[in-house]
Parts: C-alpha cells; structure tokens; sequence
C-alpha cells in the first residue's frame, strides 16, 4: 500500500516526540521511505540516531547543514516528498506555519514545499483551545493543510482532556489510506445507532425510565460519520446535540424504538444497539393523572419487545452489535446474550466501575465476539472507545460470513 511511497516526518519539540519514532517504524515497515526533520527542542527528547536508525536516512535539524553541495537541502526533500506530516505539532510550529515564518529546518522545508501536508497537534488542552492557536488551525486548513485530530484522555502535564497526539497505528493507517486513494474505514456502509433511554408512559405526567444519557452512542454515531459511513441515529430523549450530517429520528417508547429500527433494518450493513430500552411498560396507561391514595398502589407491567432478539431471528448478512450493562458477572451474561440473540459482538460493562456508568465522558468494556477471548479496553473517553469498536466492527463487515 505504502511500496515507494515518500514521506517526510517533521518532528517538533514536545513528550509526544516518542510517537514519532514508533510512525518512523511503521512507516518503514510498510514499506515508505521516510525522511525526518527535527527541531532543536524535538531533538532534546529522542536523539536523531534514532530516527535515523530507524528510517535509515539521514536526520536533518539544522537549515544551514547543507552535507550535500550539488542541492540545497530544504528545497531538496521539500520536493522529494510525497506527503509531509507534523507529528508532533506544537501550538509554536502551527503558529509559525500559519505566520509564514521561516525561522528552522521544518518551517523552511513546508514553505517550499507542494506535497501535501498533514498536522497531528499533541499540546496542552488549554492551548489546544486557546482561540490564538484555533485561529492558526483554521488559517492552515485554509492553506488546504489536513489535521489529523488529537484524541481525548491524560495527557502529560496532568490534565484531562483534548490534545493527546493520534496513536501511531491510526495515524499510519490514515496515510494508508490516503495513497489507497482515500478510502476510510466505512466507507459505502450505512450504520444504523440506537441511543439514549426509552420513556414508558404511567399517566400524563409519569414515566418509568432510566439513567442512560445516549452519550456512548452519540459517540459512535460522530466516529462512523467521520469513518466514512451514513449514519441513521435512532435517540431516545437525551439532552446531546445531534452531530453534523446525522440523519436523527428521535422516537420516546420502546415500542417507537422497535418500529424505527425495524424500517432502517433492510439498508443496514450494521446495527449498535447502545440504547437503554425499557425492558417492561405499564400495561395499561391512564388517561388522567392517576392521584395519591392512602395505603399501597400496584401498577401491572408487561414485556416490551427485545429488539436485539428479534433483529437476530431476522438478519441476513447484517452485523449485529448489541450492549450489555451489567452490575456483576458480566462475561457470563454478554456470552449468553451472544448466542441466545444471534448477536455479532456483545459491549458488555460493569456499571458499577467508577467512570463505566451512565452519564460519564469515559467507559470501561470488553468486546466479545464468537469464538475470540474477549477484547478489554481500559478505561478511556467513550469517543476512543467508539474508535476502538468501529475498527472490530469494520473486520467483521469485511469478513461477510461469520456464522
């Protein structure tokens, strides 16, 4: 995929430097032939012998280090390559690039350069989203630079949140990608989502449902949209923005949720069923407020439909995806849900685990699939647990049979 292919790797100053050098491997592995430039300050955290044993070329840091006299060297490999990644991006590059400033080895090189460039920031979450370096982001993107997105998580100075650089094994498969001539993960595959909790109505003015904040499965709905795939996100009442491009049918019973999935089912190449669904609803529903009385009040249930269960009697070569919220032997329960629903895959987490329940920005699970032990994913923000979960599902829609 990457036979031939020349990248130049700009690395700038910063902790995620050492991502760099695992790109630098991959790279070489799958068969490009890397170029490095490093700043001053990149250079203070791995030294150049080691990139420049692993890309086996030589390693440029200074501008004025002109080794070969018949060229000049930043317009040398500025046109050798092709394509140029920052990786690490500081907030300092990314304003000097947007600045048109010329001031070291890689500012010079991406001047002059015609290649493609792509940015993979790794800063401070503050500085992430200070509007100085946003307005630089911006100004770069109109230079029809591409950003490859930092994730959510710790980052080095301690704090939580956005600007934790890509994993090395996105970000090669990314550039994969691009020289494969563009195609993302889900590409062509429409994925239908459900999300959020079901309301069962007891009177005008009551309901019986439950904790689910829809928040994992608008997660997944945004990371498929951005892999490529249509989206039909099915939401029970939640208080999330839809994201861009979704096409949303917003439904309250359990009852609606059926009735939605069952007419998206067909042009589904696969269902996640993240949605909290009621498993019972007031058999009979009062017209009028049903008001206090002395003494004890009984209110009669009856069985809502299992949607995972039908769905899995009626599927042809559709992947199945169904989660299970547990509070204790969890892979007992997700196995059994697996086979008793003809399931694909089983999300199975314990609610109980501090940040794994309804309403957290973070999730714990383990994925179990037939015949594989099960795939446990440590805690980490539900935006990279839906990155981690599209890539499985993206192998068995590849797979096709998986009985």
């Amino acid at each position: 995929m990457m036979q031939g292919k020349k990248i130049l790797l700009c690395v700038s100053g910063g902790i995620a430097v050492y991502k760099a050098a695992a790109i630098t491997s991959k790279l070489t592995q799958a068969g490009a032939a890397v170029k490095v430039i490093l700043t001053e300050s990149a250079a203070k955290f791995v030294a150049p012998l080691t990139f420049q044993a692993l890309s086996r070329s030589e390693v440029y840091t200074d501008t004025f280090d002109e080794n070969h006299p018949e060229v000049i060297a930043h317009i040398d490999i500025a046109d050798w390559a092709d394509l140029i990644l920052v990786a690490p991006a500081t907030a300092n590059t990314i304003g000097k690039l947007a600045s048109g400033i010329a001031d070291n080895m890689i500012t010079t090189t991406i001047l002059a350069a015609t290649a493609p460039v792509w940015i993979a920031p790794a800063m401070n979450v503050h500085m992430y989203t200070h509007p100085a370096v946003t307005k630089n982001m911006e100004a770069l993107k109109s230079f029809g630079y591409q950003f490859v997105e930092p994730g959510e998580g710790y980052l080095a100075c301690g704090y939580v949140g956005k600007g934790r650089m890509e994993e090395p094994e996105t970000i090669v498969e990314l550039i994969g990608q691009f020289f494969a001539g563009g195609q993302r993960l889900l590409d062509g595959k429409t994925i239908v989502v459900t999300a959020g909790p079901t309301r069962e109505k007891i009177d005008p003015v009551r309901f019986i449902s439950n904790h689910s904040t829809g928040k994992m499965g608008y997660a997944i709905a945004e990371e498929a949209t951005k892999q490529g795939a249509r989206v039909i996100l099915i939401s029970g009442p939640v208080s999330l923005e839809a994201p861009a491009g979704i096409e949303v049918k917003y439904i309250e019973s359990a009852e609606e949720m059926y009735e939605a999935v069952m007419d998206s089912f067909n042009e589904a190449d696969a269902v996640i069923k993240t949605a909290a669904v009621a498993d019972y609803r007031p058999k009979t529903v009062s017209a009028e407020k049903v008001k206090k009385q002395d003494g004890e009040q009984s209110l009669q249930l009856e069985r809502t439909k299992d949607i995972l269960f039908e769905l899995g009697k009626i599927k042809t070569n559709q992947v199945l995806v169904g989660f299970a919220a547990e509070t204790n032997n969890v892979e007992e329960y997700a196995r059994g849900k697996l086979i008793r629903k003809n399931a694909d895959m089983i999300v199975a987490n314990n609610v109980k685990k501090a940040g794994a329940g309804f309403g957290t920005d973070t999730n714990i699970v383990s994925i179990f699939t037939r015949g594989r032990e099960p795939l446990n994913l440590p805690l980490m923000p539900k935006h990279e647990v839906a990155k981690r979960l599209l890539s499985e599902i993206a192998i068995l829609l590849q797979k096709g049979d998986r009985e």
